[in-house]
């Protein structure tokens, strides 16, 4: 995954339009922060005129004034406390809302993307950036415009303030602000990459500990759990290197504004003890000033504090947005069509193929057409690219070269969705979702009725050790089908296969897995569904291919033999050797 690093401006452009939906809550919630200012705001006025009148004259401080201003200000609180419960309650619910449309967006985005960045993509690292790294996009979300409105209220209104009072004053303390700016902007910079490396650095810890958790069975089988533990002691001890880097940046920047305070007080007592001995400034002024630079001072260590947070938002954006920008490489074309019932006439035209990442080259110039209902087989050694031109015919990959068409239709000119509808694959890495079998099953079809689901069993040669299970079609089978054998999880993926019915089947090792008796079963069963519709077969068990149309004898040179079974063991060449050994290793 590439790590592209954004400007804080082109990460607060890119995050802007997710507030767009929730433009009146947005509105509502500043308004209501602005109702909260102006509460703090009069305060400091009202102790003013109360002290003021009173050092003045206290016979004009009557009970009318007194209870006239403390009304004021209670309406002014109860204003505040309904403001107040606005901006927690509905500001947070908005911040939130946009938490899950990014995560909704993430994920979709992530559906689009082709093998070649899984391939390349820890999924510990692609899980952290659409779970923990947005969680703090909630309190952003709702944080970021609102704290940053109600700073810019409060210094511009104390900033009036303070200025008709005493402008030399005001700007006396004011200058600190500037400073204070530059200083924590520098600071926050290495607290930025600092959070990132964090944020990286326990995608690493997530991906880690999923590998070694679900290849634990290999693990005890080696004995390797002290090598495990020290190999994620490793990273945990590198995360808390970084934690700790970024601990010393947070006390330096909370040392640095706690001296920018002091010395605005500083400032105020100084100044203000000078400015009332000239009588410059009046004594309820001072308490005024005192009151507004309090003020000030919370503001901007509240902006402070959350600076934190706001790097911390500006980084899960960040690494969000690393996922969205990754390149969609398999995608529709603008005028692509769906097909409808295709009879599965296959052709390779000229067709090369690299891998899109390290450009390893798999084939070049390859030719090859494929009869609507033919059953073709693919052997040779490993390396030679079988599994490789299977998966460019539902586009798991892209050509390089050439191209592909499905009954004469450049299969790029063709709707992924549709292209995919038309293909069952039985892979040879069976994947089983954590579920049940019944669900599993069903995943072929989803709209399918129960007793669809059965029959496909059924055909698969699953039905029998399916009912045998504890409860059935509504058996639990664990993460990754952990619950089952190697052989039952084989035939429930070839379940999947049936239940779909699709024209073309592509069966990769597809009964690798079975014992003999099971595969005799199943080879039955495909041999039944295979009737009218074009079959590739990748087999290395070579017994399991001889009435195949066609077999191919594929190599890192291409195709270099090709007829039925006994037409190419009567060439003596490379399929009657791999044949051959194979019936000398049984």
């Amino acid at each position: 995954m590439e790590n592209k690093e954004y400007s804080t401006r082109t990460l607060i452009k890119r995050f802007w339009p997710y507030f767009k939906p929730y433009g009146k809550t947005l509105y509502m919630d500043l308004f209501c922060a602005a109702l909260t200012t102006i509460c703090e705001i009069v305060l400091p006025l009202i102790i003013r005129q109360i002290t003021n009148t009173a050092l003045e004259n206290v016979a004009l401080l009557t009970a009318r004034m007194v209870l006239g201003l403390g009304l004021l200000y209670f309406v002014l609180r109860v204003i505040d406390a309904v403001a107040n419960f606005y901006m927690s309650d509905i500001g947070h619910v908005m911040g939130a809302k946009i938490e899950t449309d990014m995560r909704r967006d993430a994920y979709a985005h992530l559906q689009k993307l082709s093998n070649a960045y899984f391939n390349n993509t820890k999924v510990g690292q692609i899980m952290g950036r659409i779970t923990n790294d947005l969680f703090d996009v909630t309190e952003f979300a709702h944080h970021c415009p609102e704290e940053f409105f109600i700073a810019a209220l409060k210094i511009v209104i104390s900033f009036l303030i303070l200025a008709k009072i005493n402008l030399l004053l005001t700007l006396m303390v004011f200058v600190f602000v500037p400073l204070m700016t530059i200083v924590c902007f520098k600071i926050n910079r290495k607290m930025r990459r600092t959070f990132s490396s964090q944020r990286n650095q326990i995608g690493e810890l997530n991906a880690k500990i999923e590998d070694s958790l679900l290849g634990q069975r290999v693990v005890k089988a080696f004995t390797n759990e002290t090598l495990e533990t020290e190999k994620f002691e490793n990273g945990n001890q590198e995360f808390l290197r970084i934690k700790t880097y970024g601990y010393l940046l947070m006390g330096i920047f909370n040392t640095s504004t706690r001296v920018f305070d002091g010395l605005m007080y500083l400032t105020v007592i100084i100044g203000g003890g000078f400015f009332l001995m000239g009588g410059r400034i009046l004594p309820g002024d001072m308490v005024a000033y005192v009151m507004y630079v309090t003020t000030l001072i919370a503001t901007i260590r509240r902006i402070i504090e959350f600076a934190e947070q706001f790097q911390r938002g500006i980084t899960g954006i960040e690494r969000f947005l690393q996922i969205m920008d990754a390149d969609i490489e398999i995608f529709d074309e603008p005028d692509a069509q769906d097909i409808e019932n295709p009879r599965g006439e296959i052709v390779f035209d000229d067709v090369s193929f690299e891998y899109p990442d390290d450009h390893n080259r798999v084939f070049a110039h390859l030719n090859l057409r494929i009869h609507a209902g033919e059953r073709l087989a693919i052997v040779g050694p490993s390396g030679g690219g079988k599994t490789t031109l299977c998966n460019l015919i539902p586009r798991f990959y892209d050509v390089s070269g050439g191209k592909i068409t499905l009954d004469g239709k450049n299969i790029k000119s063709i709707t992924l969705k549709s292209l995919r509808q038309s293909i069952g694959v039985v892979q040879q890495d069976v994947y089983l979702f954590s579920g049940t079998v019944y669900e599993n099953i069903a995943y072929g079809r989803p709209e399918a009725s129960r007793s669809e689901v059965m029959e496909a069993a059924k055909r698969a040669g699953a039905d029998e050790f399916i009912r045998n299970l504890r409860d059935g079609y509504d058996t639990y089978i664990g993460e990754r089908g952990v619950k089952l054998s190697g052989g039952q999880k084989q035939r429930i993926s070839i379940a999947r296969v049936f239940l779909k019915n699709p024209p073309i089947l592509i069966l990769d090792e597809a009964t690798s897995a079975l014992d003999n008796e099971s595969e005799y079963a199943v080879a039955k069963s495909l041999n039944e569904l295979a009737l009218g519709r074009t079959t590739l077969t990748i087999a290395h068990r070579l017994s399991t291919i001889r009435s195949s149309d066609r077999i191919l004898v594929l190599t890192d040179a291409g195709i270099v033999e090709e007829g039925s079974h006994d037409a190419l063991m009567e060439r003596h060449g490379i399929y009657y050797g791999l044949y051959t050994m194979a019936n000398e290793i049984k």
